[in-house]
């Protein structure tokens, strides 16, 4: 917000300079971001009168001035604006002057007639954006006084940047507040009286939404002057608070909002049908708003309506078919409170941020609006005329928000901020601040002001005593806790170590949104219905992910737009599964692999990654809980992952706690990726407890080994072999390998043959040659009665 310093001593004015004042407001949490004057340097312009004006007998399109500049004196100034007339009065820049625009005014000869200065407009000045002709001044306006202090120009703006929380500082009543609390000023607040009425026109306002506005005041102006010009006083202010002037009635009701935080509306008397009513959108209608653009309401819009339709859409921006123009003589005056949920949402909906909404969404003062009608009746009758009608009101009392009382302990501040406060100190700090306080046993009871809806709960009003007393004179303390170890079971296995595996096998770590788009969720997971956010940050991130792989992916593109083709990425998070007794937010350690399988090097030749280089790492994972061999990976589908390149992964139970795979080309191509994806996410839970090991002493007898070759169906899985040969073998059985799948000539097409490794050995004694046989015996007759395997000769 930016203000204007001059106005704001009006309100307020302690013995500090700008950039004191400034410091002040930042240490207490209204950080001022820029102090900048209002105006560029305007040394030697002056408030010149116009004369006479004749046509210059050599250009067409410029006139000759005799322009007066004191008593006596005057110029002959060569103009060319178009409306230039005698008697008006306006900025004349005298020979020396430089503007910001970096021109130097000379005494010049401008085809053959001399002129002694130049006559400005507001845009040659620095003090609007454009201009159609020279910049008027009032007629009031002293002939030969400075410019500057004319408009009292020697003033700076403060930019404050606010938090969320503070809407009640969006105005000069706001920030003076500030400064009294903070400064313990005086705060010089005017009174607004109220307006009599001096007709009976009214208009019928009905509330058929009370829970959405449950407060609602306006009143008729009649008779208006249609050619009025808003004053250079308040256009100046309106212009150093960032607005420019439009109107001198949307002047006024800019204006009220500036000062007070109220924002108003105003709408064309002659244009409305009937009576105002507050009311939700009705099906099919549509709003055709001031600045052109015209949108479909919603069912839950909340609408200004008179008896043909919408007329604004509440606390966020007017229509364009009642809004006041210069041929509006009468008009009707709004001032309301909105819930603030209600305006946040339909101004986020239609991408509608104004002045207005800022305000509204953040919470306005639900006492506010009848002293700001009364304001902006009076203005406007000062600079327009026109004959107010009676003040009408609608209250739905039941439905403004309620006056909260916050019990403050004694004890508890020193235990928060480290810092003792004296009693009257606690109450002088909350009574500047406008709150009530009652003392009680241990401390007060507090009613903070219905205008500061941040303040709902103890630790709110420590703060405020904090952000008056000076955050920067609390003392600095280092808290004081019982210093002592956690018992971690021996069998934890903590995520450092989980990610230091993966980082060490070349990955690296990411952290994506909780929320994604939709329409990815649908393609990766179509099966899954996502929980979805009621106000998400943007449409693309509306719902709440049930897998970690959008996020990946998303990341993959990114990167591959960057010229990134090797990508090994892996994501620790929570996923969020709807379920029938409640959200599944179990905790997921998810990867996406593409691009080749090692870094570029001479050593050896360049391959893609496969699916069997992402199972070697899940296997590296799962080896951490030194029960590799009790988990199995198990052919499956899924839509998101090609058929025949995916797999489930079971714990010991057979429970599935993870899945991977090769991407599917269809979504592949549907996202863009140029490579082919390999894709894996596990249960935490299912991996992040290990096996305590157990000793045994070294054994003192031999080991044997035999080599077993095997031709099995080619869809035999080659861990069913293995299964059958440990079910077989027994205890004697210490290690077993596969250490060869042969395809090819001297196997029958659609079978394969698989060389196994058994190692035997018995810690007490050696074993025979018979037994070894025997054993070897059992192992081919049972994978020939399973499996259906024969041996390879």
């Amino acid at each position: 917000m930016k203000i204007s310093e001059k106005w704001l001593r009006e309100w307020v004015s302690p013995r500090l300079d700008t950039k004191a004042l400034a410091s002040r407001l930042t240490m207490a949490g209204l950080e001022v971001g820029a102090i900048e004057p209002v105006a560029p340097d305007l040394s030697r312009v002056v408030v010149g009168e116009i004369l006479s004006i004749v046509p210059h007998p050599a250009a067409e399109r410029l006139q000759c001035c005799r322009v007066r500049i004191g008593k006596t004196k005057s110029l002959n100034v060569v103009c060319g604006a178009a409306n230039a007339e005698v008697g008006m009065k306006a900025p004349l820049a005298l020979p020396g002057a430089r503007l910001p625009n970096g021109v130097t005014v000379r005494q010049s000869d401008i085809w053959g007639i001399k002129s002694g200065g130049m006559l400005c407009s507001g845009q040659e000045l620095g003090l609007e954006d454009s201009s159609d002709g020279l910049f008027v001044l009032e007629k009031k306006a002293k002939v030969g006084a400075p410019l500057k202090t004319y408009l009292a120009l020697d003033d700076k703006s403060l930019e404050i940047d606010l938090t969320p929380n503070r809407g009640d500082c969006l105005s000069v009543l706001g920030i003076a507040r500030e400064v009294t609390a903070i400064t313990g000023a005086k705060l010089k607040r005017p009174k607004i009286k109220n307006v009599p009425p001096k007709s009976r026109r009214k208009i019928r306002v009905t509330l058929r939404a009370a829970q959405d506005c449950p407060h609602y005041v306006g009143r008729v102006i009649e008779d208006i002057n249609p050619h009025a010009v808003t004053p250079t006083w308040m256009k100046e202010r309106l212009r150093r608070s960032g607005l420019r002037s439009i109107h001198p009635v949307v002047d006024v009701t800019n204006y009220v909002m500036l000062e007070l935080g109220q924002p108003m509306h105003a709408f064309d008397l002659d244009k409305l049908a009937g009576g105002i009513t507050v009311r939700l959108a009705k099906k099919g209608e549509a709003l055709m708003f001031l600045d052109g653009n015209k949108a479909r309401m919603k069912p839950d819009n909340l609408l200004i309506a008179d008896e043909k339709g919408p007329l604004a859409l509440a606390g966020v921006m007017g229509g364009a078919d009642s809004a006041v123009t210069e041929t509006t003589h009468s008009l009707f005056l709004e001032s309301a409170f909105f819930r603030p949920e209600t305006i946040a949402r339909q101004a986020r909906r239609l991408s509608l941020q104004t002045e207005s909404s800022q305000r509204f969404e953040r919470g306005v003062d639900p006492a506010l609006q009848h002293e700001a009608l009364q304001r902006a009746t009076a203005l406007l009758l000062r600079i327009a005329g026109g004959k107010p009608g009676p003040v009408i009101e609608q209250t739905a009392k039941r439905h403004l928000p309620k006056p909260v009382t916050v019990p403050l302990r004694t004890e508890r501040i020193p235990r928060v901020l480290g810092l003792k406060f004296a009693a009257n100190r606690v109450e002088t700090v909350m009574k500047r601040l406008g709150m009530r306080v009652k003392k009680t046993a241990g401390g007060w009871r507090v009613v903070p002001p219905m205008y500061r809806f941040d303040l709902a709960g103890e630790v709110d009003l420590i703060e405020e005593l904090a952000r008056i007393h000076g955050y920067e004179t609390l003392p600095s303390r280092l808290p004081q806790a019982p210093m002592s170890l956690p018992s971690l079971p021996e069998t934890h296995i903590e995520d450092s170590r989980l990610r230091a595996l993966l980082v060490d096998r070349d990955y690296q770590e990411v952290i994506t949104y909780s929320f994604i788009d939709p329409a990815l969720q649908a393609l990766l997971e179509p099966q899954t219905r996502p929980a979805m956010l009621t106000n998400p940050i943007s449409a693309n991130m509306a719902a709440m992910r049930t897998s970690l792989w959008p996020g990946l992916l998303q990341t993959m593109v990114y990167n591959q737009n960057r010229q990134q083709t090797r990508m090994r990425l892996f994501e620790l998070g929570r996923r969020f599964v709807p379920r029938a007794d409640g959200m599944d937010q179990s905790r997921i350690l998810a990867g996406a692999v593409s691009g080749d399988a090692l870094a570029e090097q001479w050593g050896t030749k360049a391959r893609p990654a496969d699916f069997y280089d992402v199972k070697a790492d899940l296997e590296a994972l799962i080896g951490l809980s030194g029960r590799l061999q009790d988990f199995r990976f198990a052919p499956a589908q899924h839509p998101a992952l090609q058929p025949g390149q995916t797999a489930v992964i079971l714990d010991p139970e057979r429970q599935q706690v993870g899945l991977m795979g090769r991407l599917h080309p269809l979504v592949q191509s549907k996202l863009a990726l140029d490579r082919e994806v390999v894709l894996f996410e596990i249960q935490i839970s299912a991996i992040n407890t290990r096996k305590i090991p157990n000793f045994h002493e070294i054994p003192r007898f031999p080991a044997i080994r035999r080599d077993l070759a095997v031709i099995v169906a080619e869809k035999t899985p080659a861990q069913a072999v293995l299964d059958c040969v440990t079910k077989v073998a027994g205890k004697l059985l210490v290690n077993l390998e596969l250490f060869d799948e042969y395809r090819g000539e001297g196997i029958d097409s659609g079978r394969k043959s698989l060389a196994l490794g058994l190692t035997l050995q018995d810690s007490s004694r050696t074993l025979k040659e018979e037994e070894v046989e025997a054993i070897m015996g059992k192992v081919v007759s049972s994978l020939e009665a399973e499996l259906q395997a024969r041996l390879r000769r």
